[in-house]
Order: structure tokens, then sequence, then C-alpha cells
């Protein structure tokens, strides 16, 4: 059980136990223990209860509960609040920003316990009638739980990343005279996909000797099953048609549709690999990433297909916290860590003083991380730590520190975090005085979005981009698998400005680092160059 999972099970129990009104010394203690649990490095299930209970914050109780995790696979004490909580109102309990209270409240005051249900109640203006509950609350919850229900079934592409790697590894063993490979929405490293798709030699007959496949089920060339409880999909061919086959499964419809159109009439069957498909229209190979849709069709018969950046392009780590705000690794930590990767320099900015709840640093704070990060270049030289910051975007859109502390910084990366219940207009006006503030060098993850939890707030992305150009302001690309904000789609325009792009991991631990590879395939996707990226501008 993963270090993610195991916190999870303390985040649902601490739920469950608030919608129960239990003990509040207990809850407390749980949701600390999900926020420690999910950014700590080692892996917990591996750990005596012994070693656990060394953890700050982690005493007998909670470490006896990690080690059950580890061993059983369940927490006794979860089960019991499971067995007396209805299934649609666990759901309930996911959806981002409808919290134990408000859920106990619909549940005991409309006796709703599904969502659908509640929709219903919503769709009949019934929420009003509930304390806490104006037209407003009523309306945001609406979008919120449509977008919960939108959501179901879709994974992060990390998640299923690691799953396909698995089934992979397991695949070319136990067949190694056979040929597998990614397609579908896999390969073209959609940051949300429903399910893992591979292209094969192997037969159909033999699928029921893969282990670990479950619900099998044969159609013709095509193999579906479940793999850990993800959907898998095996699409069966002979050797000599392998890049065909590859080629029709791995592009969008919309790419697909294209590319027929393009070349009507032409035979593209029997082909052992894609770079034949490709050569027998004329065209140089289009990278799996950019098969969404016909635009690289174009570029590809321009011969103007980007070069697209890679992991190997980054130089530096951009945008990282530590143990001064809500990291939890030191300044010392997280330098070497990045260093021993390779990496040339590192941006620190932890959060500002108004972010409070993530012990966000007040001026005295930020002049004594200044001295400490100047001691540590003296030491790590040629590798450089930068004075960087991530500013709370106020409400009113300007940046949380006056301007002689903000001209201290190296860098200064301004984000939102807090009143997140805008609209377009009012958004967007808070970033364009942000990104005009002579201050700001990038502006952090634009919508504020979390992947299949928080559709982000709606801004005029035109606006922003443009408003970026005129004031030599980047943007963000934040690495973090949930965010992955900003989206790809905007890449190509921020390019076409001549805005330079970010890719930052938002590292909270020295693990958090190796986030960046997901921000480059999501850059990737855009259609990104090395050129376009701004830690690469960036002069030592």
């Amino acid at each position: 059980m993963t270090n993610a999972e195991i916190a999870a099970h303390f985040n649902e129990l601490a739920k469950l136990m608030e919608l129960h009104q239990d003990n509040p010394f207990k809850i407390r203690s749980y949701a600390a223990a999900y926020n420690k649990l999910r950014k700590d490095d080692r892996p917990l299930a591996t750990l005596t209860e012994a070693e656990l209970q060394t953890m700050d914050g982690i005493g007998k109780a909670i470490a006896g509960k990690i080690h059950e995790l580890a061993t059983t696979g369940k927490m006794a004490v979860l089960e019991q609040f499971r067995a007396q909580t209805p299934p649609g109102i666990q759901q309930m309990l996911a959806v981002r920003g409808f919290g134990p209270k408000k859920v106990k409240a619909v549940w005991d005051g409309l006796g709703v316990t599904t969502v659908g249900q509640l929709l219903y109640a919503i769709n009949e203006n019934r929420l009003v009638e509930l304390k806490g509950f104006g037209a407003k609350t009523q309306e945001d919850l609406r979008e919120k739980l449509e977008f919960y229900q939108r959501s179901q079934g879709q994974y992060l592409y990390r998640t299923l990343d690691a799953i396909a790697e698995d089934l992979l590894a397991r695949l070319e063993k136990a067949f190694p005279a056979e040929r597998f490979a990614r397609t579908g929405t896999l390969r073209r490293c959609c940051p949300t996909l429903t399910h893992l798709a591979f292209v094969t030699t192997l037969a159909p007959a033999a699928a029921p000797d893969i282990e670990g496949l479950e619900d099998l089920a044969v159609d013709g060339e095509k193999v579906t099953a479940s793999f850990e409880g993800f959907a898998v999909v095996l699409h069966c061919c002979t050797a000599e048609n392998f890049g065909s086959r590859q080629f029709r499964y791995t592009g969008a419809p919309a790419f697909l549709e294209a590319f027929v159109a393009a070349y009507p009439g032409i035979d593209f069957t029997g082909l052992a690999t894609e770079e034949d498909v490709f050569a027998k229209v004329g065209l140089p190979p289009i990278p799996p990433e950019l098969r969404e849709d016909g635009s690289s069709i174009v570029l590809a018969q321009e011969n103007r297909l980007p070069k697209l950046v890679e992991v190997g392009d980054v130089r530096g780590v951009v945008h990282c916290h530590s143990t001064w705000s809500d990291g939890i690794h030191s300044v010392r930590e997280m330098a070497e860590a990045a260093r021993e990767r390779g990496f040339a320099y590192l941006v620190l900015t932890d959060h500002s003083q108004s972010a409070f709840y993530a012990n966000g640093l007040k001026e005295e704070r930020v002049r004594a991380q200044w001295a400490e990060i100047d001691e540590l270049n003296a030491e790590l030289a040629p590798f450089r730590i930068f004075k960087g910051i991530e500013s709370d975007i106020l409400p009113d859109g300007n940046l949380d520190y006056p301007d002689d502390i903000l001209a201290g910084f190296e860098v200064v990366i301004a984000s939102i975090h807090s009143q997140l219940n805008m609209d377009e207009e009012k958004a967007t006006e808070r970033l364009l005085k942000a990104i005009a503030n002579p201050f700001t060098t990038m502006l952090g993850h634009p919508t504020g979005r979390l992947l299949l939890s928080r559709s982000g707030y709606p801004i005029d992305h035109r606006r922003i981009i443009e408003a970026c150009a005129e004031h030599g302001v980047a943007i963000e690309l934040n690495a973090n698998p949930y965010r992955l904000d900003m989206d790809w789609a905007w890449i190509p325009y921020a390019v076409e400005k001549g805005v330079k792009i970010s890719i930052n991991p938002d590292a909270h631990s020295v693990s958090g680092i190796n986030d960046i590879r997901y921000g480059v395939l999501a850059a990737r996707k855009g259609g990104l160059r090395r050129e376009d990226v701004w830690d690469l501008q960036f002069t030592i």
C-alpha cells in the first residue's frame, strides 16, 4: 500500500467520524495524520510500529492503524464507520468542498442518501430550506456534484502510468517473443483517462494466460479485462500489421478523421511500423502527444513540427516548498535532492504570510530564510538556490507583501489560494492586476483546478496570456499530476504571444521533484519546445 493510499484512509476516517459527530480530538488527530503521511517520502508500509512512532505527530494508536493497513489492507475502525454510512453519503464526502457538516445537514434535513437524489432536491430548490444553504450555496453545490458525476470512472495519468508499467513488465516477461506497446489516451499522455490500452502481437486466445487479468472478454481481435481494478484493452494483431494498428488506436477521433480526409482512398493496413504509415503519405512521424486533432497534420505537411521539450531539457527545479512553510524537507534537503538529480539550481518558493494554513512566512521569517539561503549557496556552489516566494494573490489582486519585501525576492510566483468561488470577470480582473504588478515573475497554476476534484475558477485565457506577454510574466505549468495547470490546450496561444512556460513541480518533498516528468508530458501535448520553457532562459 502506497503512502498516498494509507493517508487517504485516515482522511476518510476523519470525515466519517465528523459526519457521525464522534470524538473531536480523534478527528483532528486523523486529519493531521492524513496531511503528514501523504507528504512523507519514507515507505510507510515497510516500517515497524516502533519506527512509525518516531515520526513527528504519529503516536502509538495511529502507528498501529498504519501497520494494520499495511499488513491487512483494512482498518477495522474505518470499516465500522463505513458500515454505518450509506454508500451514497460516502460518495458525497468525496465531493471536494462538500464537507461532513453540510453532508449531514442534507442527510438529516432532506433524507437524501445518493448524489442523484441530492441533485434532484437542488433542482426543486429544496436546499434553501436548510439552515446554512442559500441560493448561491445551492448553485455552487450543484456545480460540484455535476463535476463529480462527470469525473467518475476517470483516473489521473500518473495513476494509470504506474499500473501500465507494472502490467507491461509482466506481459514482456511472460511472453518474451511477443510485442506490447501503449496506445490510445495512455500513449497520448492525456492528463486524465478511463482505461489502459495496448497493442500486441499476442493472440487473443493466449489472454487467459496473463497473470493478474480478470473479467476477460474476447471480441475478435479485441480483449477487454481488468487489472488491479482498472479497465484494460488489448488490441491484438500480427507483427506485419502492428504499425497500422498502433497508428489507428493511438490517434484521437478528430486526428484520425482529419488524416483520412487529407489522404482519402489510401490503404493504411498491413504496415509493420508507424514510420511506414507516415512515410506512405510523405510525412515525418507525428509525436503521439500531438495526435489530438488535425492541427499537427498541417504542421507535418509544412515541415513545421516542433521539436518537443524533454525531461532532460529542464535545468532547474522551480516552485518548491520546504519546512519553512508546508514542505516536509529542509531547504538543504531540497537543494541536495535537486543537485543529485542533475539540476543546476532550485527556486525556493515557500508560501507567503496570508497562507496561514500552510505556515506562510511573515516578514521576519522571510529575512531569516534569505540568510539561510546565502549560507547554503556559499557551501553548495556552483549549484544555486534562488530566493523566491509563492505569493498569494489577495482578493483585490494585490500581492501578499509590501514592495520592499517583494523587491528582495529573485522570483515571485503569484498564485490564488483563497476565495475561489469567482465568476469569470472577477477571477480575470484579479489575475490581471497581479500580472501587472512589477514584482510578479510568473503566474502560478492559473485556474486553480484540481483534476477530477475541482474544475477551477473560470478565466478569460486569452486576456490573461496577452497580459503576461505585455508585462513579461511567465506562466506556470504546474506539474503536480493533480493540477497540470495551465492546461496544455492553451500553450500554443501562449507560445504565439511569446509567453514563456515554466514547468514547475510545486514540490513539497524531495520526491515531488520527480513530478517534473508529468509537467513535461503535458507540455509536449501543447507542442512546447525547449526554447519556449522559462526555466531554460534563466541566467545563472
